[in-house]
């Protein structure tokens, strides 16, 4: 498989330049990026297989819906996964991770007052690229990103609704959080604060998404 081609059409899949819905031409794509039809078949069998996209017989590949329910569960399911990161994180940070962190932290606050959804997008990412670091376990971590894959499209196509500055707000509080535990090596509180800030976090977008809060709990 093509790495290049295959981590750029997963970013337009993802940024949602390809909407959600969408039929991808295996042709077309394959002319735009000078390959054989062979090295995009297989890039779009991987992406089916991440759940981005379904091969449809005699049509074509078609960019996965955004389907709430389905969403909800794998939420569900990444507050165990993300919880796990968080203890192990607590555990086995050195002081470079902690020093990651307060970086991190600083470059999210500058975004207060600027609005730029890819920026945040990639603080969020440095942010779980350090818990990951720090954690250790290489399979824990391909989980956590699977999930927090499958999952990602929901939440940037929430960005633009609602207070900027309370996003912010919310995503300075769960690094200070997550960094107080860290810092305590409190791995049982750190579980409980990662855990928390998904469910926080799940709950802004559900209310975005659907326009009213909703009663259903993770």
């Amino acid at each position: 498989m093509n790495p290049d081609i295959y981590l750029e059409i997963k970013r337009r899949i993802l940024f949602l330049e390809y909407a959600p819905g969408q039929i991808l031409n295996e042709n077309v794509l394959a002319k735009e990026f000078g390959v054989s039809r062979t090295p995009m078949r297989e890039v779009l069998y991987r992406l089916s297989w991440e759940q981005l996209a379904r091969i449809i017989p005699r049509t074509g590949t078609m960019v996965t819906e955004i389907e709430f329910q389905k969403m909800m569960h794998t939420y569900q399911t990444r507050l165990g996964i993300e919880g796990e990161v968080g203890r192990l994180c607590a555990e086995l940070a050195t002081d470079h991770h902690l020093e990651k962190i307060r970086s991190i932290r600083q470059d999210c606050a500058v975004l207060t007052d600027q609005k730029d959804p890819g920026a945040l997008v990639g603080i969020d990412r440095r942010f779980r690229r350090v818990l990951h670091e720090a954690a250790g376990n290489p399979v824990l971590k391909s989980v956590s990103d699977q999930l927090y894959t499958l999952t990602f499209r929901l939440w940037y196509v929430t960005l633009d609704k609602g207070e900027w500055q309370e996003e912010i707000r919310e995503v300075l509080s769960e690094i200070d959080e997550t960094l107080t535990c860290v810092e305590a090596k409190d791995g049982v509180k750190t579980t409980r604060v990662r855990r928390d800030a998904l469910v926080r976090h799940f709950d802004r977008i559900r209310a975005k998404y659907l326009g009213v809060p909703s009663d259903v709990k993770l």
